[in-house]
């Protein structure tokens, strides 16, 4: 064990206070956004007509978009020395498009709001991560990133219990349950723009662009090692959505199916801080083999169970793999990457 490592609540006692509000800005976003995709497969299908496949079409362009434009960002966040107020623009953008589901007469108008709402979510993620970075001494960033993701998953399980309590409360009236998502996201946007200040030294830098064969130079071996390992990853993993459309197949009321999101991220929840933590003082390429091996066992039990336990079961160890993989290759892009790159690098 490092030297450097030091009890449990002294982790969370050094964690800058950034970091805290960073996390109930990403709890109070999630519960906004957990609302609305934990009932959207079922809006699609029930409401709007929608096939499975038309499901998978709409949650793929839209998760597509993500990266896409969390590259630009994270260049831009480099260049302008300043994270904060992209993250702002980003979460200002999911906030706006919320309302778009609760009006939305057509699948067509629902794949625009999704790819409006992951828009918001490609521009605010590079320079958040970054920011992360900034502001955390190096040898707490695993405990920061793992706190960061543990109140994020926080939200996205208080957002499927509203939904499902609300489906109840309101007899299954989507759109009345999605309108109340805008209060949320909009409460995360405040949070960051009045609650965070950016760390000096990245304001008024020389400015350089990022994407200079210099530059790029700069990032390590080490660095693409995790870029291709996070690759991997997402090539194993499917949509939440499906999740959801998995746990309606084991007959689960319509207005309890949310709970299927609560259980995957009580799970993340719980393991995220502890694993990011650790990820201080123990083999990062361990702990990555641990969460390969339990996203593995998930999907073999998601793809053979047909009742409701098993499912659950497969969803719980879901939760449990990101909980041991997200703050993870977050902190390792941290240790990898000199500080006027980190936007690009997370990007």
């Amino acid at each position: 064990m490092r030297p450097h490592s030091t009890p449990r609540t002294d982790a969370l006692i050094q964690i800058p206070r950034g970091i805290w509000m960073l996390g109930f800005v990403s709890m109070f976003m999630d519960i906004s956004s957990e609302i609305i995709h934990s009932l959207l497969p079922m809006f699609l299908v029930t409401s709007l007509g929608a096939s499975a496949m038309m499901v998978g079409l709409i949650e793929g362009v839209a998760e597509a978009t993500t990266p896409i434009v969390k590259a630009f960002s994270g260049v831009l966040s480099d260049y302008l020395g300043n994270r904060k107020w992209l993250a702002v623009v980003g979460y200002g953008i999911g906030a706006l498009s919320k309302p778009l589901f609760a009006l939305a007469p057509t699948a067509g108008i629902v794949l625009t709001a999704r790819v409006t709402d992951r828009i918001g979510k490609g521009v605010r993620g590079a320079p958040r991560d970054a920011l992360v970075a900034d502001i955390t001494p190096a040898h707490l960033r695993g405990a920061a990133y793992g706190l960061r993701q543990s109140l994020d998953a926080v939200g996205a399980f208080l957002g499927p219990l509203f939904a499902a309590g609300l489906m109840l409360l309101w007899a299954n009236n989507f759109r009345l349950v999605f309108w109340v998502a805008v209060i949320p996201g909009l409460v995360a946007v405040a949070l960051l723009a009045f609650g965070i200040e950016e760390p000096t030294r990245h304001l008024g830098a020389k400015r350089v662009n990022p994407l200079r064969l210099e530059s790029l130079k700069k990032l390590s071996r080490s660095y693409w090692w995790v870029v291709f390992i996070g690759a991997v990853f997402t090539f194993a993993r499917f949509s939440e959505a499906f999740l959801v459309l998995r746990a309606m197949q084991g007959g689960v009321p319509i207005a309890l199916v949310p709970l299927v999101m609560v259980a995957m991220n009580l799970m993340y929840s719980v393991s995220a801080y502890p694993f990011g933590k650790l990820a201080d003082s123990m083999s990062h390429a361990r702990l990555l083999a641990i969460g390969l091996v339990v996203l593995i066992a998930s999907d073999v039990v998601l793809a053979h169970g047909n009742h409701w336990p098993v499912v659950l079961l497969g969803v719980a160890l879901w939760g449990l793999h990101m909980g041991l993989t997200q703050g993870l290759l977050a902190t390792m892009v941290a240790h990898s990457t000199p500080p006027d790159l980190k936007g690009t690098a997370f990007g």
